[in-house]
């Protein structure tokens, strides 16, 4: 498994931006599915936006779309999820998740959901509030 730390992470007025970052344990992220997840008390853990392995295209949930970016740094081996105009209903544990395919299919779909990612961060608080 890889090692996952999440980044980022705190407190923002609505409309405000936050980017949170995922470094790993391997120098080989860009050939990993990539995934953030969020998840408030009470509630299951739902998909943000995945990237698919050896690429920057990513799938958004419609809640975020066009106000969230995933991208990767492939010198720098991370991943990003910036996040723009916050509404207090993003708040909540964002998490990274990763998942190496395992051949070519898999290498050029990503199914965004929990099962489908076998490494995980702790997760990093974001607080949307006035």
């Amino acid at each position: 498994q890889v090692q996952l730390v999440e980044s980022g992470g705190g407190s923002v007025q609505p409309g405000g931006s936050l980017t949170l970052s995922c470094s790993a344990s391997v120098l080989t992220l860009i050939e990993y599915h990539i995934g953030w997840f969020r998840q408030v008390p009470g509630k299951k853990r739902e998909a943000v936006s995945c990237v698919v392995s050896n690429s920057d295209t990513a799938h958004s949930a419609d809640s975020v779309k066009g106000r969230f970016i995933s991208s990767r740094d492939k010198v720098k081996n991370m991943v990003y999820l910036q996040m723009n105009s916050l509404k207090p209903e993003d708040t909540g544990v964002y998490y990274c998740a990763a998942e190496r395919p395992r051949n070519v299919m898999e290498s050029l779909i990503v199914s965004c959901d929990e099962s489908s990612f076998g490494s995980w961060g702790r997760g990093t608080q974001v607080t949307v509030t006035s």
